[in-house]
């Protein structure tokens, strides 16, 4: 097990599992602290790096396309200090932190997770039900509906067309964008079959299916909103399967259950694999004692 506690937050890695928990110091953002603690599994990771600093470092996750709700329903947009998947790291601790990076990889090379792509998300989204009150409303979600309530801020014309209560059904895609500079920001929820004029051209301030943000503390919590709604709509990149279609049958990469004798003969294969990789210039010495390292311990 590895394992790296700061400030900022504290990360553990026992080989299968990646437990990202926000410290409690002021400078953890709002986001990350009402996030709470994620659990991230290794087939979500697409890789791990560590930025070494005069005053401090920082370890990043990069998770595979489509495996996070949250990251998809913000599209990369959250700042480093509001990404969950972001730790600072004190000087005296970069050796845990390049030791938890070398843990990682290792894992990732040993268990071949594939890099293209997810079909399906692998982390479930933050939890329901949720409220968040920011700009010129109020965004409300209970895993079946969505609630938007408007505030004495709210531009006149469109909170005459009163609370909204949208089902999750009816979503088509949500979005959420933050303040930058002068442009505000926004919380929008496309709807199927929704009049023309409220499309996807309508300034927030005046579009009844979406929340504008002014770039105050709040804001980033309608992200928490978006990405579990995200996770409750079909993903992006799943294919089409028909009403009647046949249980799906498991992917090629996905792991199969072996018993106690099956996996010891399977380390064994690995590691004459790792041998010749080596042998042959693919592995550098580093890169093969790390990986040879990460599969003694699993026999």
């Amino acid at each position: 097990m590895a394992e790296i506690i700061q400030r900022d937050g504290t990360w553990t890695f026992d080989g299968n599992t990646l437990r990202l928990v926000p410290g409690h110091d002021k400078s953890v953002s709002l986001l990350r602290k009402t996030l709470g603690e994620l659990a991230v599994p290794l087939g979500a990771l697409a890789g791990i790096s560590f930025e070494r600093g005069k005053k401090s470092g920082r370890l990043r996750l990069r998770l595979r396309d489509g495996a996070d709700p949250l990251l998809q329903a913000t599209g990369g947009q959250l700042t480093d200090s509001g990404d969950p998947y972001q730790l600072g790291v004190e000087p005296d601790r970069y050796g845990v932190a390049e030791y938890l990076v070398d843990e990682v990889r290792g894992a990732l090379l040993i268990e071949q997770v594939p890099t293209a792509p997810c079909t399906a998300y692998l982390l479930p989204g933050p939890s329901v039900p949720l409220s968040v009150s920011a700009g010129d409303g109020t965004a409300s979600f209970d895993g079946e509906q969505i609630r938007l309530e408007w505030n004495w801020k709210t531009e006149e014309a469109k909170a005459a067309s009163g609370t909204r209560s949208l089902a999750l059904a009816d979503i088509a895609a949500v979005e959420w964008q933050p303040a930058v500079g002068l442009e505000n920001g926004h919380l929008r929820f496309t709807v199927r079959n929704a009049p023309a004029k409220t499309t996807a051209t309508t300034p927030p301030k005046y579009d009844p299916n979406a929340v504008e943000l002014w770039g105050f503390k709040k804001d980033p919590l309608m992200a928490l909103v978006a990405a579990a709604v995200q996770a409750r709509l079909p993903h992006p990149a799943a294919p089409a399967t028909p009403v009647d279609a046949p249980p799906a049958v498991p992917h090629a990469t996905d792991p199969a259950p072996r018993g106690p004798a099956e996996d010891h003969d399977a380390l064994l294969r690995r590691l004459r694999e790792l041998g010749d990789l080596h042998q042959a210039g693919i592995l550098t010495e580093e890169e093969f004692t790390t990986a040879k390292q990460a599969v003694l311990r699993r026999m």
